[in-house]
């Protein structure tokens, strides 16, 4: 039998429903692997006795024939979505103990379908990053390692992207059957992208925001990572549905995304847009992106160059947008509501010194840049028209979708993972860069969909991108399918760690 952390989610569903594998041997494997994998810092909390006694009730229910869609599938959860009477931290010192007294809409829809929780995946602090370094709690280590001229692998430590780092090296070393992710920028597309596994962000709306700790709230939203497209349209269901306590969630059916996997794509009008080429566009990528395009149109999708001629804007505006609701909804961490307090001479003092010790270096620099944008005298000039090229990005995805174009294809990352330090660490902006074909998503508030494709010439992942239309997730599921199946099969790294 095959080891039961090799499975897919969907194999692990259909072994527990065989009744040839149960929820408690495929939990303790899961617990096990976690144990050995400490140096990869996937995880902030660990809960392998609640994760036991989950699975204890699952195999009684199984046994009873009362099984929910995802009974007895461990999952890791991001420490971003508050969780009933379990640590969130959010990866920030700010709240170091915070034991939320509630629990996410999303992560209470899983455990209402039968899944259970292995622990809170570390990120980026307050999910701002692009490699997972930002965290107060270490950065994570990728399960991936760079080959070098011999062939063998040098000593580098990989970034899994950012801010879902802690997800993506979880999914990617088989220590959770999947993970509960977030994107802003690309938060769950980049990760998946430099880890060879699947990231889907959905249409905003989709999924409910409520109880996921804020970062930019009219760009964040859930999605799940997992190892196949399959298994993240199983979890996406599970996770997406109307919740009255979220006013931006969307009152619409949830479809059978699972029901997509293997549909026909024949027909399908695949939109390239030419902006996406950038000037010094690594070579590997542009290839891929053709292989890409070449897998669609054999599988009898047409294939048509489009413009979105504001794609260039895209990533300034969002470094606006995104810091000045940043910097908004972080003003709530002040030592007097929630977690940690510093003491001071008076209230002022306090609040500098909470904050000060509590925010790491990336958050006080965007809070610091949310807040100038957003101050008098610079509110028109940098925020206002910020907004107004959102607007126009969202146009121009408009007039293509009007045009009959059913998705888009990209590259999903300008380049394949780096080691920790390599970007960034004199000029935030090169690692903003990252984001650059994921962004213009979060701006326009449609669905993205990221999967492996192929490898670098140094052995990392590489990844495209899918885009579509609003609350069409069932059109990137079956596109998404289709190039999984004709892309070469990537191995998962050998397990290095322990």
């Amino acid at each position: 039998m095959t080891e039961p952390t090799h499975l897919t989610l969907s194999q692990a569903r259909d072994a527990l429903k065989a009744k040839t594998l149960s929820a408690t041997e495929l939990t303790k494997a899961h617990v096990d692997a976690i144990e050995r994998a400490g140096a990869l810092n996937c995880f902030i909390t660990k809960t392998p006795e609640l994760a036991l006694q989950s699975a204890r009730d699952s195999d009684a229910r199984i046994a009873k024939g009362e099984a929910r869609p995802l009974e007895g599938l461990p999952l890791g959860i991001k420490d971003l979505y508050c969780t009933k009477g379990v640590r969130t931290t959010a990866a920030s010192r700010i709240l170091d103990d915070f034991t939320p007294p509630y629990e996410s809409t999303v992560s209470a829809n899983l455990w209402r379908d039968g899944a259970l929780m292995l622990g809170k995946l570390n990120l980026d602090e307050f999910a701002m990053g692009s490699s997972n370094e930002t965290s107060a709690f270490g950065p994570v280590i990728s399960p991936w390692r760079r080959k070098d001229a011999s062939g063998g692998f040098d000593t580098a430590r990989i970034v899994p992207g950012g801010s879902s780092g802690g997800s993506s090296a979880a999914v990617a070393a088989h220590l959770c059957l999947g993970a509960t992710a977030t994107d802003t920028g690309g938060s769950i597309r980049q990760p998946a992208a430099f880890t060879g596994t699947v990231g889907v962000k959905p249409t905003y709306g989709r999924c409910s925001r409520w109880g996921i700790v804020a970062f930019a709230s009219s760009l964040d939203q859930a999605g799940p990572i997992t190892r196949t497209v399959r298994d993240a349209a199983i979890m996406l269901r599970s996770m997406a549905g109307h919740d009255p306590k979220d006013t931006t969630s969307v009152d619409a059916p949830v479809p059978d995304y699972e029901a997509s996997i293997g549909a026909s794509v024949k027909g399908k009008r695949i939109g390239i847009p030419k902006e996406y080429r950038l000037d010094g566009l690594s070579p590997e990528i542009a290839a891929l992106w053709d292989q890409g395009v070449a897998w669609l149109k054999d599988a009898g999708a047409e294939i048509v160059e489009i413009s979105l001629p504001h794609t260039r804007t895209a990533l300034p505006a969002y470094y606006i947008i995104a810091p000045a609701e940043a910097s908004s909804n972080l003003a709530r961490y002040d030592g007097v509501r929630y977690g940690l307090r510093e003491k001071g001479r008076d209230i002022t003092d306090m609040y500098e010194k909470t904050r000060a010790r509590g925010f790491g270096a990336e958050v006080r620099r965007r809070v610091m840049i949310g807040t100038y944008v957003l101050s008098a005298g610079y509110y028109d000039a940098y925020y206002v028209r910020a907004q107004k090229i959102r607007s126009l990005i969202k146009r121009d995805f408009d007039i293509a979708f009007a045009a009959g174009v059913d998705a888009v294809l990209t590259p999903a990352t300008p380049s394949p993972a780096f080691a920790i330090g390599e970007k960034g660490s004199a000029d935030p902006v090169e690692m903003y860069l990252n984001d650059v074909f994921t962004v213009t998503v979060n701006m326009a508030g449609l669905p993205g969909l990221a999967l492996p494709a192929g490898l670098s010439g140094n052995g990392l992942p590489l990844a495209l991108q899918l885009i579509g239309r609003p609350f069409d997730e069932e059109t990137l599921f079956s596109l998404a399918s289709a190039i999984e199946q004709a892309a070469p099969k990537i191995q998962s790294p050998a397990p290095w760690w322990g």
